[in-house]
């Protein structure tokens, strides 16, 4: 059994082995020339106290004892040693051969009692000649040059493996050592963690300073109560809470950035003790209490013992951090609601279009006199409008999974601006608006809609809204100047936006102009954003006043009033009260 002390869960300091030995290597006679002595250090400590925190790296209290005789066989490669009866009898269950500048391990004949064996501080590239040592409990290789474990199969008692500073590149060969319960590898160039899923009686792993880049594959350790992954160059883990018996987890020295790449460690409800000092993640102002929000089960943090009063206000912010998320959430869900909506609106627009381009081009081959439209709509061209969107998280997808996307309309606001999508929308103009709400609408956008459906809404629009001074129409077919008509109904227009897209009218020069000279009684100010100008109006004037005297001259009174605005109707009315008055008649009659 493996001494008290040693056996403590944060593998605290192990008993001493005091192995001071008289070794004599026996053989038959050789000669003395060939005699090679060594001195046996004495009353060794094998295991430094906090085995996993300071890695081993440290050198272990010794003083001089007595002397061993080491002889070269020339019957064999590896020097033999043998002791005394008297030094069996003494030190009966131990061996240590401690910086002996060994470079093979030697032959050990009539110990197969031994429990505790020291090869600390040698040269040895290679495990071999232990076999024999079945009843071995304890190996100790700290600080030698081994690259490959290997020769441990018949070792099936052994308890304590260490391996420390060593040259192995791979764990493997731990098949037979079920009754491991401290494996120490620390300081070598591991850079998998594999082949000690079986161990289930492990209790202490020391993989510290390797070239670990992540951490898994740690099924089946179910008695793994301390794991020392510092100074390693891992950016997450995984399977640490499928460790039921783990207390202890060093991460200190790696490349952690963020609390989501180890999240695992929030549903390990064992876990009290760890440690992130030297991580990115550390220089972070919400580290600490991000790490107490999602692993509130912890007694230590980082070494130092976490206060009621940082737990409290870990509990605090972890309720702001989840509302917070909550409503983070809710707004990404209704982002992508409209993103769906819009996508949809945008495609039965786009088949309606198509449709109408079909009969327009039936129409224009039955009549081979007619020439094609130049404004024509080209339905095959699908809208440009709705926005790409990135990768969804899986709860947002999982979120968007039962959320309905045949919607065809969309009515939204954000601000001062009410957006209306399709048609349907419309009908929102009938609703109950707050008063509020309805006195902050400055700006009202109008997509997917047909200018013609839009005319008839313009009195309610008028109502409704009474600051609404902006008006934008995207895709809403607006084809003819005529149409631009209809405007003058309003109360008051400040700004128009016509975009190029689904609006052929804009194709033409002069379309601002009419714009200016037909609504020049609202004193526009901004046409797609540019100012309007004094020499703007000036040539509107110049350029429709003209045409606007014809067509006084041949409409009848009632339907020019109809469609002048205030101010020409004004002007239209002193013309009649005065010299024109008697010619206007005469062409009544």
């Amino acid at each position: 059994m493996i001494p008290g002390k040693y056996r403590s869960v944060s593998g605290r300091a192990a008993n001493n082995v005091n192995c001071g030995l008289h070794l004599v290597i026996q053989t038959s006679s050789l000669p003395e020339k060939n005699k090679v002595e060594f001195k046996l250090n004495k009353d060794t400590s094998s295991f430094p106290g906090r085995l996993l925190q300071h890695d081993l790296e440290r050198n272990y209290s010794s003083r001089q004892g007595d002397h061993i005789n080491l002889v070269s066989s020339s019957l064999s490669s590896f020097p033999i040693l043998q002791r005394s009866s008297e030094e069996k009898i003494l030190y009966s269950d131990r061996l240590s051969l401690e910086r002996q500048k060994l470079t093979v391990c030697p032959i050990i004949n009539g110990e197969d009692h031994l429990r505790l064996l020291n090869f600390q501080h040698n040269f040895i590239t290679r495990i071999q000649n232990i076999s024999n040592l079945q009843k071995l409990i304890s190996l100790d290789l700290y600080d030698n040059q081994i690259e490959e474990i290997s020769g441990l199969s018949t070792l099936r008692c052994l308890r304590v493996l260490l391996l420390g500073k060593n040259r192995i590149k791979k764990i493997s060969n731990l098949e037979n050592l079920k009754s491991l319960d401290v494996l120490d590898l620390h300081g070598n160039q591991i850079t998998k963690i594999e082949n000690i899923n079986h161990l289930c009686e492990l209790r202490v792993l020391n993989l510290a300073r390797n070239f670990l880049s992540h951490v898994d594959n740690l099924n089946g350790l179910d008695s793994l109560t301390e794991l020392n992954l510092r100074h390693n160059q891992i950016t997450f883990v995984r399977d640490v809470d499928n460790l039921p018996c783990l207390q202890h987890l060093f991460l200190s020295f790696n490349n952690i950035s963020s609390f989501d790449s180890v999240s695992c460690l929030a549903d390990s409800s064992s876990l009290s003790d760890i440690t992130f000092d030297g991580n990115p993640i550390a220089q972070e102002s919400w580290y600490k209490h991000t790490v107490l929000q999602n692993m509130m089960q912890l007694r230590q943090l980082d070494m130092k013992r976490i206060t009621e009063e940082e737990r409290r206000m870990a509990s605090v912010l972890a309720k702001k951090e989840e509302e917070k998320k909550r409503e983070s959430h809710k707004q990404s869900l209704l982002k992508e609601k409209k993103r769906l909506t819009i996508n949809n609106v945008a495609r039965q627009w786009d088949l309606q279009q198509q449709r109408v381009a079909n009969i327009a081009t039936n129409e224009d081959r039955k009549d081979s006199d007619s020439a094609q439209d130049p404004c024509q709509i080209d339905g095959s061209t699908l809208s440009a409008f709705p926005e790409e969107t990135g990768p969804l998280d899986s709860g947002l997808n999982n979120a968007l999974q039962g959320l309905s996307v045949i919607d065809t309309y969309l009515v939204e606001v954000d601000g001062d601006t009410l957006s209306l999508y399709g048609s349907g929308a419309l009908e929102s103009l009938d609703r109950n608006w707050s008063v509020q709400t309805a006195g902050m609408i400055t700006t009202v956008s109008f997509t997917f809609i047909e200018f013609d459906e839009i005319v008839h809404v313009l009195p309610k629009l008028k109502i409704k809204f009474p600051n609404s001074l902006h008006l934008k129409f995207k895709e809403t077919n607006l084809v003819m100047l005529q149409q631009f008509n209809a405007l003058a109904q309003l109360r008051r227009v400040d700004q128009l936006t016509i975009d190029p897209q689904g609006n052929p009218v804009v194709n033409f020069t002069l379309w601002k102009y009419y714009v200016l000279f037909r609504l020049s009684h609202f004193s526009m100010q901004k046409i797609n954003g540019t100012e309007v100008t004094q020499n703007d109006m000036i040539m509107a004037e110049r350029l429709f006043g003209i045409l606007a005297h014809v067509a006084s001259s041949e409409l009848p009174q009632y339907r020019l009033i109809s469609i002048l605005g205030d101010a020409r109707k004004k002007q239209f009315r002193y013309l009649l009260e005065s010299k024109g008055k008697t010619w206007y008649y005469q062409r009544r009659k």
